[in-house]
């Protein structure tokens, strides 16, 4: 039977997802699954598709979490991966700017008592390999016909590739 897994080393990130796909009533095709992304417990060759939205900038071990997704994957399997990333082209670069280093920090000092709370995101995206020093590490992962797509003016990149 057609059924999607979610997995997350989060219990609570899961337990969001439940909550959602409870409430469209989709429990008995998604569910869900606490994995490890650089020791996924799957055997070799078991799934079409892998994808990773907003989550792959977290890996504790980039290289080895893509190998782990390359293993997982049928031999004709598909990785998609949805990343948020750095605008490169006026006006977006400099906007970008702006609400990186001075909205995001100010809304996070108003919500929190942690003053760091809210600059780890722009600087984990700053960080995070991005374009074709991606898509280079996808390939070294196993991955072919690699290519990326940047969307919403530069803010998201997606990354597809086939095994």
């Amino acid at each position: 039977p057609d059924e999607l897994l979610g997995t997350d080393i989060s219990e609570g990130m899961m337990n969001v997802g439940r909550s959602k796909v409870n409430e469209l009533g989709l429990s008995d095709k998604i569910k869900f699954k606490k994995e490890d992304c650089c020791s996924l417990t799957f055997p070799n060759d078991v799934f079409d598709a892998i994808t990773v939205a907003f989550g792959i900038r977290n890996f504790e071990n980039l290289d080895k979490g893509l190998e782990e997704m390359h293993r997982a994957l049928k031999s004709d399997g598909h990785l998609v991966i949805l990343e948020l990333s750095k605008p490169e082209h006026f006006p977006m670069k400099q906007l970008y700017s702006i609400y990186s280093k001075v909205v995001i920090p100010t809304i996070g000092k108003l919500l929190s008592k942690d003053k760091n709370a809210y600059t780890y995101l722009p600087e984990s995206i700053k960080a995070f390999p991005q374009g074709e020093v991606m898509v280079k590490i996808i390939e070294k992962a196993g991955f072919k016909k690699v290519e990326f797509k940047r969307l919403t003016f530069g803010v998201c990149t997606l990354y597809m590739a086939s095994k």
